[in-house]
């Protein structure tokens, strides 16, 4: 490390917040602010952010975080966001012309199906990654440019700028001098070819989209520009940027191949590094840049759990199985050994690698004596086996691409402060469980990017050894008792998708 400054700012543009975290160069924590934000719902699975609120909310969090501190001892800027939301801006106002299309709405499901129906899909995941979904940005920007009066004609005449959250950000923080996104948030557009490391043409072509909207793609430590000085007192460059999942792998420093990172929240998503090559998925995963640095881009393989701790919140709120979801280990450490409950939280589907929407949830294997001990301990081994199910997907796809195997997992989000839990998930899928010292992974890895970008950290060498692992799990089962245990799981999951039509 060299002493650029004595620490980092690193905003997080979540879903739900925006927060700001004042890191030290070591990588730790100093300071926190927080602040909510609407969520807005035009109509049945449309969702919308207003990204006045957000650049507001951002502002402030970024002062409070900032507040007694030096800006001349911060040596960056990081930024990591919710991805795939998207928006549509004046460039010379920077008013939106629109509330921002959330990741999660679902108004664009009928081009995609069009789109899917005329067998374009092989071809566009070929080039981005990414299957035909509603859930990229692409047919987002498209319905903005179709459906918001005038902006087409606006967009063709150069007069919009497109962009997911960081871009917003960058947008106004730097005054309006820059219009650039990272690659990470790039790949996940659904319009830029992550091989070729650009904006593709035919992409842009079929969703009827001007390339003049779009932002420039930089690596995920690069020059974004200077904060304006009356924003926080001094300038500041913002030198990293990276979507919050692939900068909490980034945060887990899993900065080699065969490294991989799950973060358990309400869902859960699992990526595995897998170098400078792109492992194209047969087992329906998603294949997306983890970061690119130094002129190189680094791919991963991609798999989402829709209920992880959601499952848990299920069990407290909706089954009142324990009042704190803290309690469901003590309650499932109960639970008769010879158990073969198996709970399927496929509530609003089944996520990589089945993608079965109209799969609906069930608990099989129960018989007299099964009682609320063996449920809980059901709903906390489902998170288990939804997570060696994605392994066993990203195995077999690192395996046909000569990429070797996943290694050790890299935990964070709510549920990995069970210790229960995280011996389980390691006996479960076999593999040792690593649980960091710094669980704010998300904003840390923008962190340790925004450094890199700054020349804090000398090279992504200096990043992985700042990380600290807090406890490591290992399996404690045997192949045979584990696969068993797995088989259980997979005729309970065989079950739900032959039956869901019922």
């Amino acid at each position: 490390m060299t002493p650029k400054g004595r620490s980092i700012l690193s905003i997080d543009q979540g879903t739900t917040s925006s927060r700001a975290i004042l890191f030290d160069i070591g990588g730790l924590p100093l300071k926190t602010a927080q602040k909510e934000h609407r969520q807005i719902y035009p109509q049945d699975g449309w969702v919308e952010h207003d990204a006045q609120e957000i650049w507001a909310a951002t502002l402030s969090v970024g002062r409070e975080a900032l507040a007694g501190t030096n800006p001349g001892d911060v040596a960056a800027i990081g930024i990591t966001n919710q991805r795939e939301t998207t928006l549509l801006w004046d460039r010379k106002s920077g008013q939106p012309v629109h509330n921002a299309i959330v990741w999660q709405d679902r108004r664009t499901a009928s081009v995609c199906a069009r789109l899917r129906g005329e067998g374009l899909e092989p071809s566009i995941a070929a080039k981005t990654g990414l299957l035909l979904d509603p859930y990229f940005s692409g047919t987002k920007l498209a319905w903005l440019l179709d459906n918001v009066a005038g902006a087409r004609a606006r967009a063709e005449r150069g007069e919009l700028a497109f962009g997911t959250i960081d871009s917003w950000l960058v947008f106004r923080l730097t005054g309006g001098r820059v219009h650039a996104t990272d690659a990470t948030n790039a790949s996940r557009t659904m319009l830029f070819d992550i091989g070729a490391g650009r904006w593709d043409s035919t992409l842009l072509e079929l969703l009827n989209i001007p390339a003049s909207v779009l932002p420039v793609v930089k690596d995920s430590a690069a020059d974004f520009g200077t904060t304006d000085a009356d924003l926080f007192g001094l300038s500041i460059p913002i030198t990293g940027i990276a979507g919050d999942q692939q900068a909490a792998s980034v945060g887990q420093a899993c900065l080699s191949q065969g490294l991989m990172k799950s973060t358990y929240g309400t869902g859960c998503f699992a990526l595995v590094n897998t170098g400078l090559s792109m492992a194209p998925s047969s087992n329906r995963l998603l294949t997306t840049i983890a970061y690119a640095t130094g002129g190189q881009r680094h791919y991963a393989l991609e798999g989402s759990i829709f209920m992880a701790g959601a499952t848990m919140q299920w069990l407290r709120d909706g089954l009142k199985l324990f009042a704190n979801s803290a309690d469901s280990a003590a309650l499932a450490l109960q639970a008769d050994p010879r158990s073969r409950v198996c709970l399927v939280p496929a509530f609003v589907g089944l996520g990589a690698p089945y993608w079965d929407a109209d799969a609906r949830g069930a608990i099989v294997g129960l018989t007299r004596d099964s009682g609320i001990a063996e449920i809980a301990k059901a709903g906390l081994e489902s998170v288990c086996f939804q997570t060696r199910d994605l392994l066993e997907a990203m195995a077999a796809d690192m395996a046909a691409a000569g990429l070797g195997s996943p290694a050790a997992l890299r935990v964070d989000g709510g549920m990995v402060v069970n210790d229960l839990f995280c011996q389980w998930l390691a006996d479960l899928t076999g593999r040792p469980i690593e649980r960091p010292k710094v669980i704010e992974t998300t904003a840390l890895g923008a962190a340790y990017l925004a450094g890199l970008g700054a020349g804090v950290y000398a090279s992504l060498e200096d990043v992985a050894a700042a990380w600290r692992c807090e406890r490591r799990f290992e399996p404690n089962i045997g192949a045979d008792e584990r696969d068993a245990k797995y088989s259980g799981w997979k005729e309970a999951v065989g079950r739900i998708l032959s039956q869901r039509s019922i």
